[in-house]
């Protein structure tokens, strides 16, 4: 979280500029289009759009994306405003409109779904951000507070 001393301030600094070169270069050929998504909001104070580059994950054509920064993320404080948005994933491009969760139940299940298919990358983590080796749901839950999802559904403009 940006106020996290496991992440200060300069690690968004840095992420930030490395999501400009990935929507760049971003395309059905990137290596990164099979973990990663463009999604456009309309910026809340500018009216500009805004391209954050997001890992997902695809359950029945649905995508899930979430915010490490909770509801402090700009791309998610843009779609509080305004949830109308552009998909690009893969090689399809949609617009949708963004349905916000921050029910921690809900998004506890995300995160199960996350260790299920990235067992590796999830747990470091989840450890990175203070959760314990051997977690429970409980644990996941308390955590979830801090975080926010985004479902995204091609079928719904």
């Amino acid at each position: 979280m940006k106020n996290s001393p496991r992440f200060p301030l300069i690690f968004w600094r840095v992420i930030s500029r490395f999501n400009r070169r990935l929507v760049s270069g971003y395309g059905p050929k990137s290596k990164t289009s099979k973990r990663v998504l463009v999604l456009t909001t309309v910026g809340r104070k500018s009216g500009q759009p805004r391209s954050t580059p997001l890992q997902f994950e695809e359950v029945d054509g649905v995508y899930y994306v979430a915010s490490a920064r909770g509801r402090k993320a700009d791309w998610f404080r843009n779609l509080i405003v305004n949830p109308q948005v552009e998909v690009r994933v893969k090689d399809q491009c949609f617009q949708t409109c963004a349905e916000l969760i921050s029910e921690p139940g809900k998004i506890a299940d995300f995160l199960e779904l996350r260790l299920k298919r990235h067992p590796g990358f999830m747990g470091i983590m989840l450890r990175l951000e203070g959760l314990p080796h051997k977690y429970s749901r409980t644990d996941l839950e308390k955590f979830a507070r801090r975080l926010a999802i985004v479902v995204l559904d091609p079928k719904i403009p």
